[in-house]
């Protein structure tokens, strides 16, 4: 490669990078992104990288949210408008993948039967059972929360949660659905650099976490990777690796198993 070349792709390493992260936005959220970004299944493989990194920026837009609401209402109300922000601005997209994988693999024995449900758009009682309980304990536990505590756990908890989800794609095998599927579509492929990568959006989103409790930090931590090893040996059992579903559901499991752990250990005297 000749000099001019070598720093012509530098010029471009930046733009491509953006590119990736604006991939994950318009993936994840409901955030218009420019038209330049485009999208491909290739694209967003190599955008996997960031998922913790969108995790974060949800993270800190409902700590936000949260901020703004307890200065007004009493701890529910801030609660319930913080995570009403994180349902509208991702389209409610891992909520749905969660009541998805709770109907399929709640409601069926075989494999081949909890595919076809959780392919299937309608939400069965399992799933809207499982919704209810999740988005009910996650505002229970940040109302329940110092206001300090709760705007730290937000950020962190989204962009671990997001870490560990990522994890089980490096790690995990895709359940490869047919052409007539309507699940969602997910990156099926991670490689070690691009977990690595992701894996450092975790530091500046556990960063404060420490200062205000090293002990439920820990607990924290420990909660969401016990959930995820839980999921992982659930949906290989039941389904022989993931499925885009069963992402969106580790996301939101592991989120709330960083919640119990983060306050289940909190010095509240």
């Amino acid at each position: 490669m000749t000099p001019t070349a070598r720093v012509e792709a530098v010029d471009r390493a930046p733009r491509r990078e953006w590119r990736l992260f604006l991939t994950v936005v318009q993936f994840f959220t409901r955030v218009p992104v420019p038209a330049w970004v485009g999208h491909s299944a290739a694209q967003l493989d190599g955008a996997a990288r960031y998922f913790p990194a969108i995790g974060l920026a949800i993270g800190l837009y409902s700590a936000g949210v949260y901020a703004v609401a307890s200065m007004l209402w009493n701890p529910v109300i801030a609660a319930l408008l913080a995570t009403a922000a994180t349902v509208l601005v991702t389209g409610a997209f891992h909520k749905d993948d969660l009541a998805d994988t709770v109907d399929g693999l709640g409601g069926a024995m075989s494999r081949e039967r909890a595919l076809e449900i959780m392919k299937d758009s309608r939400v069965g009682t399992f799933g809207v059972l499982a919704l209810l309980i999740v988005l009910a304990l996650k505002v229970a536990i940040l109302a329940a929360a110092p206001v300090a505590a709760a705007l730290v756990a937000l950020p962190a908890a989204h962009a671990t949660s997001r870490w560990l989800a990522a994890s089980v794609i490096w790690r995990s095998s895709y359940v490869r659905l047919d052409a007539s599927s309507r699940a969602k579509p997910v990156t099926s492929s991670l490689s070690a650099r691009g977990f690595a990568v992701a894996s450092i959006w975790i530091v500046p989103a556990l960063a404060a976490c420490p200062w205000l409790s090293p002990s439920s930090t820990a607990v924290a931590f420990v909660a969401a990777l016990a959930m995820r090893a839980w999921l992982v040996r659930w949906f290989e059992r039941r389904l022989g690796g993931y499925t885009g579903d069963a992402f969106g559901a580790t996301q939101q499991l592991t989120e709330v198993a960083f919640y119990f752990g983060w306050f289940s250990t909190w010095p509240w005297s």
